[in-house]
């Protein structure tokens, strides 16, 4: 048996032996993949597991994720931060060693990955990332690929058409996708499911495509070369592999995708794989030094990085150190009208941040003239032009919030993406795992409200403000005029431990006359009174402000609360919080969406007034008539309660 055999036979050992003591996982794609990964791990990948986070290293994504145990079993055996009691505790609580792997960039986990298609978007961000970053600083700096392992599941997902097809048109030469063609998934022979001619499709795409055997080693090798030497497309090798390879009755089965082994299959499974079949999680000393010889390679790279980063003239170091390490950024607000949407706000605001924020990047979904976030002063990320800032998504909100995460794990950027924020629906799974990811992703999403009238109830968001409060870590902001825009830019570009989502407005606010620096703490007085408080986001903080004019007149004193980020009011201490609502005042809640959620604010004995059903078509005037978002409504629903209350 040769070495790179026992390599691939070595880690198959060690996925088959995590999955059985965990009593879970998925053998069979480790089992299948192994020799594919001991091609590009041995002979082309270049890291330091010594340094790994290293910023010229190549990026591996294992989009695939249910093969985790592979992904840790050649962390491990290439000398990375992953021991072998981590391996033995795979999916047990507290390991680092999770069922789908989990970002850990210390230890060489570049993402997380498991839900289907995410790593294979995520890893066309890291390509641009790489290709805008060696523009700006040349080849001398910035010189890695971009290399994933993709599923018929990951092809399945429609964001894999999204993603491949950007990638196609930007010709994004430094990425290269190795797929797992097994023709097995869960509920049996993809051939139920998926017979489309992929090779065709992805050529169709822009890609260079290769066929090949999974499990010869040179042939994987001598593809990667080729696809190594393509410099104007992404390349796709089609590897055809065997789900469970070696299992004398699993392989090529469904079962041997998410079940272990078992005992019996187990033992002889290794018998046939020339491995020791009485001992569990078997690694022999030929084999560490064959991996951890092959970082060799890394090493040296990483070594003359160094030099040549430390040779680099003042100047370069200086801009290298702002991309990477750019420090708090403070807004200076321009001079607003008096009356002005808040995605027009946001808007010019857009060269100043990219001024003073080099690594400020991103676009929109086909909608800048809509949004409002191009940057003016660069060109188009394109083929053409690798240094633009802005980049055209298209109509792909799916690939353009996992290609953001990708921009920004990757490092070196600030990267931003927008929509209508009716269409954060379709971004979802790459906001969620952003968030998951603590990704510090910006999300801009504008027509905020019914209050974008005439398109009607397809293009109103009325439940998204909840549901994405809903989600852990994402932070989401919804200033209520220009100034409160400018603070909610600067929480948003100063947050690093997790996205944040901006929710502006299309139609014009007025501009409040105000102190600066409440967005930061989430929410503040704009107004104080004693009877009641009345706390609003958005659009509808200047009604609230005009309904507590009103309840002056009529005796009634009306504390008015702008609360545009609920997430950083609740970090804020209790005694803040209580400053602001009061305590044991009546509170009542105003926000064009869904009540959902509210009580956290008002408490269960509040009056919460919003949106309970979906909205209309028809001018934003008619429809504050309609749902009762005027000043005179408000006031009147809240003397009405105040009158129940006493």
């Amino acid at each position: 048996m040769t070495i790179e055999q026992l390599a691939a036979n070595t880690l198959r050992g060690l996925a088959m032996d995590a999955v059985q003591r965990a009593n879970s996982g998925h053998p069979g794609m480790p089992m299948g993949m192994a020799d594919i990964a001991v091609a590009l791990w041995s002979r082309f990948l270049i890291v330091d597991p010594d340094d790994p986070t290293w910023p010229d290293r190549d990026r591996f994504v294992l989009s695939n994720g249910h093969g985790s145990t592979l992904l840790y079993a050649l962390l491990h055996v290439s000398g990375f931060p992953v021991s072998m009691d981590d391996i033995k505790a795979f999916r047990q609580w507290g390991s680092p060693t999770a069922g789908h792997p989990e970002i850990d960039q210390e230890r060489g986990i570049e993402m997380t990955t498991g839900p289907l298609g995410q790593g294979f978007g995520t890893a066309v961000g890291m390509a641009i990332a790489e290709e805008h970053l060696r523009a700006v600083f040349g080849p001398e700096l910035v010189d890695h690929r971009t290399f994933a392992f993709v599923s018929d599941g990951d092809l399945m997902e429609g964001i894999s058409s999204e993603a491949a097809s950007l990638a196609g048109h930007l010709a994004l030469g430094r990425l290269i996708y190795f797929y797992d063609d097994n023709h097995i998934s869960i509920d049996g022979d993809t051939s139920i499911t998926f017979t489309e001619d992929v090779d065709a499709r992805f050529r169709a795409f822009g890609w260079h495509v290769v066929d090949v055997d999974g499990h010869d080693q040179t042939a994987v090798a001598e593809a990667t070369r080729e696809a190594l030497a393509v410099t104007d497309r992404p390349s796709l090798l089609r590897c055809h592999t065997h789900i469970g390879f070696g299992a004398p009755t699993k392989q090529d089965t469904p079962e041997v995708h998410g079940s272990p082994l078992g005992e019996e299959e187990l033992r002889a499974t290794k018998e046939l794989l020339g491995l020791p079949p009485d001992v569990d999680f078997w690694v022999p000393d030929e084999v560490y030094e064959f991996f951890r010889g092959s970082m060799q390679r890394g090493w040296d790279a990483h070594a003359r990085w160094r030099h040549r980063l430390e040779e680099a003239d003042n100047q370069t170091i200086a801009l290298w150190n702002t991309y990477h390490s750019p420090g708090s950024v403070t807004l200076d607000p321009p001079e607003f009208k008096e009356k002005l949407a808040t995605r027009a706000a946001s808007g010019m605001l857009f060269d100043q941040i990219a001024s003073k924020l080099p690594g400020f990047v991103g676009g929109a979904a086909d909608l800048v003239a809509s949004t409002k976030t191009k940057i003016s002063s660069s060109g188009y990320f394109s083929k053409e032009d690798r240094a633009g800032r802005n980049i055209a998504y298209g109509i792909r909100e799916h690939a353009m919030g996992t290609i953001t995460n990708g921009l920004a794990i990757h490092g070196g950027l600030r990267p931003y993406g927008s929509t209508f924020f009716v269409f954060s629906d379709y971004m979802r799974p790459a906001v969620r795992l952003g968030a998951l990811m603590e990704t510090p992703s910006i999300w801009v999403w504008t027509h905020d409200s019914i209050f974008l009238g005439e398109d009607g109830p397809t293009h109103q968001p009325i439940e998204h403000l909840a549901s994405l409060r809903a989600m852990p870590n994402l932070w989401v902001v919804r200033p209520a005029d220009a100034t409160e825009t400018v603070e909610a830019w600067e929480l948003a570009l100063n947050r690093t431990e997790g996205p944040t989502a901006l929710v502006l407005s299309r139609q014009g606010v007025p501009t409040l006359e105000r102190s600066t620096g409440g967005v930061a703490k989430g929410g503040y007085v704009l107004r104080d009174g004693s009877d009641v408080v009345i706390v609003a986001t958005g659009s509808e903080v200047h009604v609230a402000l005009g309904a507590a004019d009103l309840l002056e007149s009529r005796d009634v004193s009306a504390r008015v609360v702008s609360l545009p980020c609920w997430e950083a009011f609740f970090e804020q201490p209790a005694d803040y919080r209580t400053s602001v609502l009061g305590d044991g005042i009546p509170r009542v809640s105003v926000e064009a969406g869904s009540t959902f959620g509210w009580e956290r604010i008002t408490g269960s004995d509040g009056l919460t007034i919003g949106i309970d059903r979906f909205g209309a078509s028809a001018p934003a005037a008619v429809l504050a008539e309609q749902f009762g978002f005027t000043a005179e409504a408000v006031a009147d629903r809240i003397e009405g309660w105040l009158g129940t209350q006493y």
